[in-house]
């Protein structure tokens, strides 16, 4: 049975009417289902620019959630470039940005199906302690252990992306022998890890001193960067990757469909 939570009406704390309905049965997090309806209510002008949200306890109250639910999901538009905090203004909406969305596929997928011989030389494939951003990411508390991977990533010779993963201790061994003549993802589905849904954001900046070194490209160079978060059929994180990719070698491509 699908349980939901409404608001039809939320004028004294978000400056326009919003309703927001939850699927407590699904795998999909519940910040995630919070979060996709913010952002199509800011797309179709329901939240236009400009329009702050109430406080976080409040808007938590309102929806019926708990407050880390709805703080990962405003997060999440925030690092989409879709709200902004402002210190003495609260939680403001911005102009909306266009949407790429892209296939739950891996690096290691995509040269596989490009027909190209993708090489990993693995840098690092360690133990650490969780920074608060994987913390809160993977949902384990800060300083907890995480595994730590690093991998340069390559099709034959040439370097296309530096890879960092982040994963759970409990989830799955991973040899370094392993990741070397296999893709991440294909490793958790061997162990029965079932990638589902994945929160997907992708940028572009300047690489440093070190990714140039390792990516045969001057300092400097523009990347594109994609940090992601899976999670499994249970809707459990099992890891999250920051990426960067040699925009010179690779692009983001898919189809646009129109409505």
């Amino acid at each position: 049975m699908v349980c939901t939570d409404k608001v039809s009406n939320l004028l004294a704390v978000v400056e326009a009417p919003v309703s927001i309905a939850v699927d407590r049965s699904s795998p999909v997090p519940l910040y995630f289902q919070v979060a996709e309806q913010l952002e199509r209510a800011i797309e179709i002008g329901s939240l236009p620019a400009g329009v702050r949200l109430g406080n976080e306890v409040q808007l938590a109250e309102h929806y019926g959630l708990s407050r880390p639910t709805l703080r990962r999901a405003i997060q999440y538009l925030v690092d989409k470039g879709l709200l902004v905090r402002k210190r003495g203004v609260g939680t403001q909406v911005l102009r909306t940005k266009v949407k790429r969305p892209i296939e739950l596929t891996s690096l290691y997928d995509d040269l596989v199906g490009a027909g190209q011989a993708p090489t990993t030389q693995v840098l690092q494939n360690t133990v650490i302690s969780a920074d608060a951003t994987v913390a809160v990411v993977l949902g384990v508390e800060p300083e907890s252990p995480v595994v730590f991977l690093e991998r340069l990533r390559s099709a034959g010779d040439e370097p296309l992306a530096l890879m960092r993963n982040y994963l759970p201790t409990d989830l799955i061994e991973l040899r370094t022998d392993a990741l070397e003549s296999n893709g991440l993802y294909q490793l958790l589905r061997a162990a029965g890890i079932n990638p589902r849904v994945a929160l997907q954001s992708i940028g572009a900046r300047a690489a440093s001193g070190a990714e140039a070194r390792l990516l045969t490209e001057p300092r400097g160079a523009p990347l594109l960067t994609m940090t992601r978060t899976t999670y499994d059929d249970s809707g459990k994180a099992v890891e999250y990757g920051t990426h960067v990719y040699r925009a010179s070698r690779y692009a983001f491509e898919h189809t646009l469909v129109g409505r």
